[in-house]
This record gives C-alpha cells, structure tokens and sequence, in this order.
C-alpha cells in the first residue's frame, strides 16, 4: 500500500465537491492526497517516473477522482502535470474537473485533432488535461495502437508527470494495453468494496505485462482497521 485516503462525501451527485485538495485544502481528504503525494515522492528516487497509470479492479472504486487529486496536489508541488481521460468507455475525469469533454483523446488519435489544442489548461497552476474527447466504437484499438504509443512518449517528454486514467483492470483489457507505455501503475482499490482475491488477480494481471505497481492506494477509508482487512503497510513486493 502506498496511500489511504479518507473521504467524507462519497455521493455521486456530490462530484463538484470531491476536488478536495483545490476546494478544501485544509480537510483531512486533502492532506490525505498530499502523503500519497510524499509517498510516490519517495519512491520515485528509487525507481523515478513520468507517467503513471491509475487503474481500479472494478468500477465503483473512484480512480477517477484519485487521479484528479493527485494531479492537483502535484501542480501545487510546482510539477507539470498532465492529466490523460483514458477511460474512453465512461469517460468521468472532466466532470471532477469541471471541463468539457468534447474534444479530446479520441480526435488526436483518430487525426482530427492536433494534440497542443486538444490539451486544456485548468484554473490550477501547473495542471493541463486531455479529455478522453467522444466515446469511440473501438477503444480497445485506439488504445493499442501505435499512435497511442507515440503519444504517450511525446506527452512524458512535454510534461513533469503524466497520469493516465483507464478502465477497471479486470473489467476491460484497456489498462494493460496502455501498461507498457507508461512507466508504472496505481491501483486504486475501494475500502471494503473489492474482495482480496479481486485485488490480487488485478495486481497478477499487471504484472504479466511487466508493469513496475508503485502501490496500491486505498479509497474511501472510513476506519483504521485496514491491517485486519487487507494486511500491513508497505510497498507491493
């Protein structure tokens, strides 16, 4: 485990106020996304990153919002942090953001759209974002392509750090896909929503396509009582 994040409003129709760590930079839920910050910090100067791909076993477990988070606090650590909706199946990261989605991911990769003015710049200092853009008939192939590739390389060479959001692991075959052009994976895993056997195959399926798992992050902690449910603190081994 590399983070555990508290979360005192959980509600879907409460998705305007969840970008805590800009809202409310002072609640507990935004000191929570800064240790997980520190955390990644730290292990980068063993093994260094610039671009990350945050997944979840099931849906439901608010990667998503992670990954806004985390972005958020990153760009207040004077990074230059470019957030990718990869999830081009339920596209959701534009609406923590509270941005449009119109153009994005989809029209870059389809040659509709060049990448500079695909890319937005947020009210946040420091945070860009590419929406995943329209819900493509073939995510899957857009994903695995070689363009997609290419993309994510121009992306870590433009920018400090690139956080990739993508489906669930064990829903869809999207975040392996894009596994191995990105340097690693965050595995977001709701408190007492996923079983550990869930997360475990999750973590096994990664793992086949050779991807470093910097940590798994545990969402929507309601209590202390996680070394009984999934075990002890550490990094993945």
């Amino acid at each position: 485990m590399i983070g555990k994040i508290f979360h005192n409003r959980v509600s879907k129709d409460e998705r305007h106020t969840q970008l805590v760590s800009w809202d409310d930079p002072t609640s507990p839920e935004a000191e929570a996304f800064r240790s997980l910050r520190t955390n990644l910090q730290f292990a980068a100067a063993a093994r260094p990153y610039r671009s990350l791909l945050v997944t979840s076993t099931v849906p439901g477990e608010g990667k998503s919002l992670v990954t806004a988070n985390l972005g958020v606090v990153f760009a207040q650590a004077g990074k230059k942090v470019l957030l990718v909706d990869a999830d081009l199946r339920r596209p959701t990261l534009h609406r923590y953001l509270r941005t449009s989605n119109r153009v994005g991911l989809t029209n870059v990769l389809v040659g509709t759209y060049s990448l500079s003015p695909a890319i937005q710049e947020l009210r946040i200092p420091g945070l860009s974002f590419l929406p995943s853009g329209p819900v493509p008939p073939n995510p899957g192939e857009l994903l695995g392509s070689q363009a997609m590739q290419q993309l994510l390389g121009q992306l870590a060479d433009r920018f400090d750090l690139v956080l990739v959001d993508t489906p669930p692991v064990l829903l869809m075959s999207d975040a392996r896909l894009l596994a191995p052009s990105v340097d690693g994976a965050l595995l977001v895993v709701r408190w007492k929503f996923a079983h550990r056997e869930l997360v475990k195959k999750a973590v096994q399926l990664l793992r086949l396509t050779n991807t470093h798992i910097y940590g798994v992050i545990f969402n929507y902690v309601v209590n202390y009582e996680m070394n009984s449910y999934y075990g002890g603190y550490g990094y993945l081994k």
